[in-house]
């Protein structure tokens, strides 16, 4: 049995929405929680199926882990760690449990990683990764689907990426924490969700400068000064982002909490340009709302603080609408256009050519049935859907249940006409 999601045009959005905790955060907490010998506590874990995989594979490196998904912490103690080997099995199914390289590295001086899977948005090479830790003394070796990494000793060292990665960034940082001497990471990323791993870091006794900056800055602790501690995961930008463009697509008013608006900064420009109505009501509460037509406008996806590629199918879905001609490029990753052929299912008018999607605003898309490509482009498709006439349905709902929590009751709680059905492959 398979699972689609069925909306019908319905009122505007009216009422509030609770931002849960962050995905892109919590997964690397979960990671750098086996550089101590210790246990460590995350607060505010969201129920993702994202969190159920890298369970999976801090479990299999021997780590002792408790989820208590009521209270939404998750427990994780790594005392004895007895594995170094995380498996394909678990790795190829999400690109964020890769991080564990560098912890692994960090703590045992060897990992024996398989290469990342995760939504198939674009090639996503790990050789800046792999360059940051042999700058560090780790020799490491790519085989039979694995990175192979061992180090004798991991001495500080001065590196400097092509582009900033994520990834990359949190990679090294988590290594180089356990390093002899000063790690600079010059041209880091600056994501929100790598202060918050800075920040836990530092809880737990690490000695770290500059997360936010384009140059991070490690001094090496020893073993024994790093301790478990207890941290609370920030809230999710992008999950804000995502009810922020469906209020706006059925024209409605609601007042989204539990959000950190300047991690959004350009984001909300973009929408203000376009003639939505963002208000803040509190520092983590703000009010959205839209009455008219929205305006055609042009955005190009970059690192952070730039326009978040995680956000680019979200606003795509709202310029379907918008008066006039919009240009959004891709400049982060080749296949993140992958979902403009159901936005055409939809009515949509858009061109690609090559990085750039070209987009007249239609009077109005149709409902009909749609197939979710990625996460963010199933959460694309739901604000388009709120926007269409008649009925949409969603299928592949496995991808956006990886990153948004209790989807389906927030919607709902948004008085989306929002339903959860289950069906027979041969028979749906």
């Amino acid at each position: 049995m398979s699972e689609k999601l069925i909306i019908k045009s319905s009122n505007p959005a009216t009422g509030e929405v609770t931002i849960s905790g962050a995905k892109n955060s919590v997964l690397k907490l979960m990671a750098a929680s086996l550089l101590a010998k210790d246990k460590s506590t995350i607060y505010n874990v969201p129920e993702l199926t994202d969190v159920e995989i890298m369970l999976e594979v801090i479990n299999g490196l021997g780590a002792k882990t408790f989820y208590d998904k009521k209270q939404k912490k998750i427990e994780i103690d790594a005392t004895n760690l007895t594995n170094c080997v995380a498996k394909k099995e678990y790795v190829s199914k999400m690109r964020a449990s890769f991080v564990v390289l560098g912890a692994l590295v960090g703590r045992l001086k060897c990992a024996e990683v398989a290469l990342p899977g995760g939504c198939k948005i674009g090639e996503r090479r790990v050789n800046f990764h792999i360059k940051g830790l042999e700058s560090l003394g780790c020799k490491c070796e790519i085989k039979d689907g694995y990175v192979y990494a061992k180090a004798t000793k991991l001495t500080g060292a001065t590196i400097c990426f092509d582009i900033p990665s994520v990834g990359a960034t949190e990679n090294v940082m988590m290594a180089a924490i356990l390093a002899e001497g000063t790690t600079i990471i010059q041209n880091a990323a600056q994501e929100p969700e790598i202060v918050d791993l800075a920040n836990f870091l530092k809880s737990m006794g690490a000695k770290i400068d500059g997360a936010g900056t384009n140059q991070i800055i490690i001094n090496g602790v020893k073993q024994e000064n790093l301790t478990g501690c207890e941290y609370t995961t920030i809230p999710d930008r992008i999950e804000a982002g995502t009810y922020m463009s469906i209020i706006i697509a059925s024209k409605g008013k609601a007042i989204i909490k539990n959000i950190f608006p300047n991690h959004l900064t350009l984001f909300t420009g973009k929408l203000l340009e376009m003639g939505a109505n963002i208000k803040l009501i509190d520092p983590n509460t703000m009010e959205v709302s839209n009455e008219k037509r929205l305006k055609a406008m042009n955005f190009i996806t970059q690192p952070y603080p730039g326009f978040p590629t995680d956000l680019q199918a979200l606003a795509m879905a709202l310029l379907c609408c918008a008066d006039g001609i919009s240009v959004v490029t891709e400049s982060l990753y080749e296949n993140r256009f992958m979902h403009v052929p159901e936005f055409w299912k939809m009515g949509a008018n858009i061109i690609i050519n090559k990085k750039h999607a070209i987009i007249k605003g239609v009077d109005y898309l149709v409902g009909t049935q749609v197939e979710s490509t990625d996460l963010r482009a199933g959460a694309a498709l739901v604000t388009a859907a709120v926007a269409a006439r008649g009925e949409t349905e969603i299928g592949s709902l496995n991808h956006i249940d990886r990153g948004y929590e209790n989807f389906v009751e927030k919607l709902q709680g948004l008085k989306i006409n929002a339903t959860r059905v289950k069906y027979d492959n041969d028979n749906n």
